[in-house]
């Protein structure tokens, strides 16, 4: 199934470390949906934890992201990059912005801004997401793009491998 791209403008803003709280409190939403697929625990004042979040404002290698759609916060993606490849570490767009195109839109603006090679996994159970990323990759390449299923920690994944770097 494809979605049509979005008609309201969608913008990938680099997230102020005064920002933090703002991803902290969207990704409870994202560890929410995510505890269908995968077992995440509440902490004892019913937060999610991600407790990596603070190196993105630290580390050189990572990056934060709002997402915006029509000027109105929509989500947000954490990037980095390990031994030379790219990560979409974390992609969120909230329920009602989905299926308007806004995160396929998104998903291209962070693959154009940081050309290279690119990884994204995604969790077998998660067909949703494989679906998307499957569209949106294959999309972005202008090529049909297949992912190489690995199994990790007894759970089995979807890695996609691509470069984004504009050809020559």
């Amino acid at each position: 199934m494809s979605y049509p791209m979005p008609r309201m403008q969608v913008e990938l803003v680099p997230a102020a470390r005064d920002q933090l709280p703002v991803i902290d409190n969207l990704i409870q939403l994202y560890a929410h949906d995510f505890s269908e697929f995968q077992e995440i625990q509440l902490d004892a004042n019913g937060r999610f934890q991600y407790t990596p979040l603070p190196l993105y404002w630290t580390e050189p290698t990572h990056h934060p992201f709002l997402v915006k759609a029509d000027g109105k916060l929509a989500g947000f993606v954490l990037v980095k990059q390990e031994a030379g490849v790219w990560d979409m570490a974390e992609f969120f767009i909230v329920r009602g912005c989905r299926r308007h195109g806004i995160g396929t839109t998104v998903a291209h603006q962070v693959w154009r801004r940081f050309p290279g090679p690119w990884e994204v996994r995604v969790m077998e159970a998660n067909q949703g997401a494989v679906a998307f990323w499957e569209r949106a990759i294959s999309k972005f390449i202008g090529a049909p793009v297949k992912s190489k299923r690995v199994a990790k920690n007894g759970k089995l994944w979807h890695h996609f491998g691509f470069d984004s770097a504009p050809a020559v």
